[in-house]
């Protein structure tokens, strides 16, 4: 197919991770796009649920505006801040990217700014830096988010690009989208992982805020056209963490995938990220969670794994790494 590409292609990120080894086979760069069309209450990232550029405030973080005013005098409108007791507490503006400059200044990090504008040749270039790395060890590009292919042009041209210099493509993906997506984007992918959250779409909506029925019509789709794919799940006691939906999740993959997938992996629940959603200002769902300890969350990840592989499924606890068939 033609893998030529527009290297001026814009799109939001939020990071770059270098020498990944769970996400895709081998050595990989993982980019991260901003944006997300789920919004699970177990989320751990929420700098990763808005496709806009973000600040986050961290009030502990500041020296105080009676000794430092760095970020008010870069700002375009002071009176965006909200201060008290001489701390910047929060940020009331709805152009986020004009502050920018007052998280450069800052000299604590008290203001941290979620998310870039890059080209695709911007990104290819970070890309590339490893290339060797991934000749080595089998590894490439690996797109994940938020939700990466809610960005469809921006994904498309960074695919075409990683195929254009010979890298092998993942994509991380919760599905959530129009199946023409796919259409487009599933020539360019060589594996994919992909999130069940949930197999009950009352509670898969109560949870994430949609319907599980397209995602379950997308995993569909790339399993019926050969798509080289693990299965994903974030394993959540009380709430999808139960041996009824995990027995509907094997039947599912067992039956109405013909288990034509690489790999289902259980990952644990960690309750992370709590500042970062005070930092945003929104509300953590997960603030009276309380996580089961190590020892009982890893013993119970095996029991399902074990039940799971009963189906005939190559079930793992935990993100185990995996080669394409």
């Amino acid at each position: 197919m033609n893998t030529s590409y527009d290297a001026t292609t814009v799109g939001t990120i939020f990071n770059v991770q270098r020498f990944s080894v769970h996400d895709g086979p081998g050595i990989r760069t993982v980019v991260f796009l901003k944006g997300c069309s789920l919004r699970c209450i177990w989320c751990s990232n929420p700098e990763s649920l808005s496709c806009s550029i973000q600040i986050g405030v961290y009030p502990d973080r500041c020296i105080g505006t009676d000794k430092c005013s760095a970020c008010i005098h870069a700002a375009p409108d002071a009176n965006a801040f909200v201060v008290e007791n001489h701390r910047v507490t929060a940020l009331d503006t709805r152009r986020p990217q004009d502050y920018e400059r007052c998280a450069e200044v800052c000299p604590t990090s008290a203001l941290k700014v979620w998310g870039r504008q890059v080209t695709v040749g911007e990104v290819m270039q970070e890309v590339m830096a490893d290339e060797a790395c991934y000749r080595e060890s089998g590894g490439g590009l690996t797109l994940s988010g938020g939700e990466a292919l809610l960005h469809g042009r921006f994904a498309t041209e960074l695919l075409k690009a990683a195929r254009s210099a010979g890298i092998s493509t993942c994509v991380e993906t919760a599905l959530n989208y129009d199946a023409k997506v796919l259409d487009e984007l599933m020539p360019l992918v060589d594996f994919f992982f992909c999130d069940l959250k949930h197999m009950d779409p009352d509670l898969h909506r109560k949870f994430t805020g949609a319907s599980n029925a397209r995602i379950l019509s997308n995993l569909r789709k790339i399993v019926a056209a050969d798509g080289a794919v693990v299965i994903r799940i974030p394993v959540v006691p009380g709430y999808n963490g139960t041996e009824a939906n995990l027995r509907a999740t094997a039947r599912f993959v067992a039956e109405e995938l013909k288990g034509r997938v690489i790999q289902v992996q259980l990952l644990p629940f960690r309750k992370l990220g709590e500042d970062k959603y005070v930092s945003l200002g929104l509300a953590y769902t997960m603030q009276d969670f309380t996580a089961p300890a190590r020892a009982v969350w890893e013993r119970d990840l095996l029991r399902h794994a074990e039940m799971m592989s009963g189906y005939g499924l190559n079930v793992v606890a935990g993100a185990a790494s995996c080669a394409l068939r």
